[in-house]
């Protein structure tokens, strides 16, 4: 029997079993959850009831984030994400699961559990095959396989020197970083298209980009990739990600690939709404899960030509199976996921009732924050999330990116505050875009993000401490 059957036999469940999740020597003893496709031999996923009263959910926050150290005004879940006191009980068990007794765990839990949570992931994104979606460690994971098929395609003869790669000036650094390992160690040019920021409006963004993409294209090969962001990083902003790849379609951009390492839990997505050839996101970022675990979505009819990068002995059993395993290691993030869709049915509305309180709370606290230091929104909020840029007073002096990397660590030792900082360039030129600078644009912006553990508080809190700051910085009278 193949290793590919092997894994399959795995999947299977028998008709009318209920597939249980509770598990003999682990001890859950108030309640479980059946959510439909769960299975004999893992940790019990608990169901909660959901929140009624403001008492209740004050109390929830307190147990679920007691852990976050106290004191620090925490306005970075970007980076980072948070996960809640119940899904690292759940990751706690499946580890100690596997320690109990390996091949057991690695003959039937392991593979019920990673394709439970890949089934789980295929629903919320409505990809239209479970195949579809791969585990892995993160979105700079997913980058490389992507990248990789690229690299292939000119060592293979498919593509020719000088055909394109195209990618956002503001695309993450890491995924710079793998165009330029993958894509133009093989031969590949990169047209660089910068986009404007501050923005106004989706149509601003729109017109700017077909006309960097119509100029690029004069001056290249085919481009056979395009790499978009779903949502910018730094500065951080929600692109009108639809409309960008229909104009990718219509100049003749052979594959679109969307980083929307901030997206699940954050936005609404929907890969056939979207219709991307790839698509990543992170779900220790906005959905709670524990660090890390990632999903890659691949068109099923390209699946074929992509592979994890770590070669192990699933290599040439599809995507999704070489992903399940890359070797002896940790996968207890991944099977927590589970775990952390139970977490937020807790909320009214779910995880769109979290996604909406979070995007308009970070305009309301960005909105506060702008008004008392006479600046704005690097973005209006329609293409907010749940972050938001807001622009720092020009009297701090942050002129260079050491300057905002020296501001945003004097504000967590001396103030305890952890907030990103974004240096803004006076002038950006490029041939493919942008050329010069809205004169509303302030030196520097802080990138504010809100997740349902914070409070007002912790927006006072960074207030005071830029106040603080700007009359330090200002000349005596």
């Amino acid at each position: 029997m193949s290793n590919r059957a092997v894994w399959d036999k795995g999947m299977e469940t028998k008709e009318g079993e209920t597939g249980c999740l509770c598990m003999g020597g682990i001890d859950d003893s108030d309640g479980c959850f059946h959510p439909g496709n769960n299975f004999p031999g893992g940790p019990r996923v608990l169901k909660r009831a959901k929140i009624r009263e403001e008492n209740e959910y004050e109390g929830l926050i307190r147990r679920e984030f007691g852990h976050h150290e106290k004191g620090v005004a925490r306005i970075n879940n970007g980076s980072f994400g948070c996960c809640p006191s119940s899904v690292l009980s759940a990751q706690a068990k499946w580890a100690r699961l596997f320690l109990q007794q390996p091949d057991s765990f690695f003959f039937g839990s392991l593979r019920k559990g990673l394709t439970q949570s890949r089934q789980m992931i295929s629903e919320m994104v409505n990809a239209a095959h479970v195949e579809e979606i791969s585990l892995v460690d993160n979105v700079t994971t997913a980058v490389a396989i992507v990248m990789q098929q690229v690299a292939w395609g000119f060592m293979e003869g498919k593509f020719e020197k000088g055909d394109a790669v195209l990618m956002l000036h503001y695309a993450y650094g890491a995924v710079k970083k793998a165009i330029q390992a993958y894509a133009v160690r093989a031969g590949a040019r990169v047209i660089e298209v910068h986009l404007p920021f501050p923005v106004s409006s989706k149509e601003e963004i729109i017109g700017k980009f077909r006309k960097a993409l119509e100029q690029g294209k004069t001056q290249s090969g085919r481009i056979r990739l395009a790499v978009l962001d779903h949502v910018t990083s730094m500065p951080s902003v929600v692109l009108p990600i639809k409309e960008l790849i229909r104009i990718c379609r219509e100049e003749g951009v052979d594959q679109v690939f969307v980083d929307g390492a901030h997206a699940i839990g954050n936005l609404d997505i929907d890969m056939q709404d979207i219709s991307a050839d790839f698509y990543t996101s992170n779900l220790h970022k906005w959905f709670f899960c524990p660090p890390t675990v990632a999903f890659l979505y691949c068109r099923r009819s390209l699946l074929p030509n992509l592979h994890h990068p770590v070669v192990s002995s699933e290599y040439g059993n599809g995507l999704a199976i070489e992903s399940a395993w890359i070797g002896n290691r940790d996968y207890s993030p991944q099977l927590s996921v589970p775990a952390a869709l139970e977490f937020v049915k807790q909320f009214e509305g779910g995880i769109e009732g979290i996604r909406k309180k979070n995007h308009d709370s970070v305009v309301l606290r960005g909105e506060m924050l702008a008004k008392a230091w006479d600046t704005h929104l690097g973005a209006p909020p329609e293409l907010c999330s749940a972050m938001a840029m807001v622009g720092l007073p020009d009297s701090l002096k942050v002129g260079s990116e050491k300057d905002a990397m020296d501001l945003r660590t004097r504000l967590r030792k001396e103030f305890g505050v952890e907030v990103p900082i974004y240096h803004r360039p006076p002038i950006a030129k490029t041939d493919f875009g942008l050329t010069d600078s809205p004169k509303s644009a302030f030196s520097a912006y802080a990138r504010i993000s809100h997740q349902i553990y914070n409070t007002v508080d912790d927006y006072q809190k960074f207030r005071d401490a830029i106040n603080q700051l700007v009359l330090e910085a200002s000349p005596p009278q």
